[in-house]
Parts: C-alpha cells; sequence; structure tokens
C-alpha cells in the first residue's frame, strides 16, 4: 500500500477547519445559484478561478463573499449537511470540530435560534448517515471588534447545545490585538468553553504569547511563527498548548513563502504537540489527507508515524473520552492491519 493509500484510510480526527471555508466548490455552486444577486459564479471552472488567492487579505475578500452566500436557515443546514457529507466520505473522518462564526450569519438576518437549530439538525442527521461526530467552536470575527466579541459570546453562552465545545478568534491578525478580547474569553472559559483562538499565522510570536497570557488557549489555531522564539516553544512543549498546523492553508495565504520553508519540522523538534489541519480546504484546493501527506514529507514520516498524528489529533480534541476511545481503537486496528 502507498502512504497515500493509507492516508486515505486512515480513520481520523479534524480539529481546525472552518464551517464555511469548508464549501466545495459543489456546495458554493448550489448555494450560488440559490443567491445570483450574490455576484459569486455557480460555473465550477469560474470558481476555480475564484478561489485562486493572491495573498492573505485576498483570501478574506473571497471568504466573505462565500458568507455571504449563506442567508437563510436552509443555506445553513445545507452547508453543514453537505461539509459533513464530504468529510466522511471523502477524508474517512470520524470526528471534527467545525469552527462557526454565528455573528455574520446573524448579521446577514438569521436569528440564532434558527441557526443553532439549522446546525444541530444537520449535526444528528451527519453521525446517523455518516457515522461523523461534529461538535462546534464558536469564534469571534476578530476583524468586527467587540460587537462582534460581545455578540459571540451571548451566543454561546446563551444559546449552548451539548455540542457546542470551544470559543475562538479568527480573521486578520494584523490591527486585531488579542487582549481587547482577554474577558470574553475568561466568561467563556469560565463557562466550560475551550479556549481556541488563532495566533501567529500572520503576525509574529507576540502574538501567540498574547492568546496563551491573555486568553488562556489550550490550543492555538495555526501558531506557526512560534518556530521564531526558543523560549515560547520551550513553554508550549511544557504546558502541552497545541499548535492546529494547516500546512497547504499557509502557503495559500502566503504566510509561508514555500512549503520546504515550513517549521513544523522545528516545531516537532521542540517537543510542541501538533496536529495537523486543513483549514479551508476546497478554497485551498487541499484535503486533510492531502495535509498529511504534506506532513508525512516535511517530517519523513512511514505509517506508523501518519498513524501517530492521527492519534494525536484524537488525543487533542475535545471529544467525549467514548469517542476517542472508539476513534483511537479504530486507528490502532488500522494500522495493525
Amino acid at each position: 500500500m502507498s502512504l497515500s493509500s493509507f492516508i486515505a484510510g486512515l480513520p481520523k480526527a479534524e480539529l481546525h477547519v472552518h464551517h464555511v471555508g469548508s464549501a466545495s466548490p459543489r456546495i458554493v455552486s448550489e448555494l450560488a445559484a440559490r443567491h445570483p444577486a450574490a455576484g459569486v459564479p455557480s460555473d465550477l471552472d469560474e470558481l476555480r478561478r475564484f478561489f485562486t488567492f493572491r495573498d492573505f487579505a485576498h483570501f478574506i475578500e473571497v471568504y466573505l463573499a462565500v458568507v455571504d452566500l449563506v442567508r437563510t436557515p436552509e443555506d445553513v443546514r445545507l452547508l453543514t449537511y453537505e461539509v459533513a457529507r464530504e468529510m466522511a466520505e471523502g477524508q474517512n473522518l470520524r470526528y471534527a470540530e467545525l469552527t462557526c462564526t454565528p455573528y455574520t450569519s446573524v448579521q446577514r438576518g438569521i436569528a440564532i435560534t434558527a441557526y443553532t437549530e439549522a446546525i444541530e439538525d444537520a449535526r444528528v442527521a451527519a453521525e446517523r448517515d455518516f457515522g461523523l461526530v461534529l461538535r462546534w467552536i464558536y469564534d469571534i470575527p476578530g476583524e468586527l471588534g467587540i460587537p462582534a466579541a460581545d455578540a459571540t459570546l451571548e451566543y454561546a453562552l446563551e444559546h449552548r447545545t451539548d455540542a457546542l465545545v470551544g470559543f475562538g478568534l479568527g480573521g486578520p491578525e494584523i490591527g486585531v490585538p488579542r487582549a481587547q478580547f482577554r474577558e470574553h474569553f475568561a466568561a467563556a472559559r469560565a463557562a466550560g468553553l475551550h479556549s481556541v483562538p488563532h495566533a501567529g499565522e500572520t503576525t509574529g510570536p507576540a502574538t501567540v504569547w498574547d492568546a496563551v497570557r491573555l486568553l488562556g488557549a489550550e490550543r492555538i489555531g495555526h501558531g506557526t511563527s512560534a518556530a521564531q522564539d526558543p523560549e515560547l516553544l520551550a513553554h508550549l512543549a511544557e504546558t502541552g498548548v497545541v499548535l492546529e498546523v494547516c500546512p497547504t492553508s499557509n502557503v495559500a495565504t502566503r504566510a509561508v513563502e514555500r512549503i520546504e520553508d515550513h517549521p513544523l519540522r522545528e516545531l516537532v523538534a521542540a517537543g510542541v504537540t501538533v496536529t495537523i489541519s486543513s483549514d479551508d480546504p476546497p478554497m485551498f484546493a487541499t484535503s486533510l489527507n492531502h495535509d498529511y501527506e504534506v506532513a508525512a514529507g516535511l517530517l519523513g514520516l512511514d505509517e506508523a508515524g501518519v498513524a501517530d498524528l492521527a492519534r494525536a489529533a484524537v488525543g487533542a480534541s475535545f471529544a467525549p473520552d467514548e469517542v476517542k476511545a472508539r476513534i483511537g481503537a479504530e486507528i490502532d486496528a488500522y494500522a495493525a492491519g
């Protein structure tokens, strides 16, 4: 069996993947056809060109254009269920924590109660139909500031379901200091939600330090610039703060110039716990399978090493213990076979 075939069949968990950013051209095409006035092409070839990014700022621009296609609870339900289908059938995922940004949907006229009902209906159906366990992370769109943070915290605390496990912070890092969200994260953590902000993707190690010290981060989205600070690497290794590394995404957004320059090796060599994720896979022409292959190439991994990556993701997840045990046993059985 080739390594790529082994990876394709390996049971996996995905911890850093965005709800809207997981919309494949197939899904975006259907949403664009529903809302032609949004100006997003519905032709698949045009969509592929639409998804070709010049830099991180352009990625955000395109991402928000797709966000604008999700205008009704029915759109939310379609997006969530079809993303789950592609995760399970195309990636062999058993568990995923989808980062959702309910604020942007509410701003477009979807009541938070309707939004919650839509994702929950899709979650239950996905587990029934595909055997995929979904959990939610609600993230603040950082570029929209304190009003978005206040609202996101309210959604998380006042409209919480058992499937909501984490509180995050996404969007651009430049010009969006982490400190302004300190109280929001404190309140979310006090309510039992896990802290999982983005940091150190397009900014330096200071942003990662802020995520750890000010926001109480247990896992950090990206965090690749931590490789520039030996003291920070040692702290992450000692405290067990996990970095959710998305290699293909980092190159697509120009956070890393070339895949050969990716600091994954330095992070692992320093003893930092890393998981491999795909971020916004269709938008970056990637998949979790592909990012596992990229990570295996960077780290020189064989099948056993790749299986360890899958185990690390399960271990770093916020899945219930019984789900962790079940998926861990599946990974062990697959690797042994």
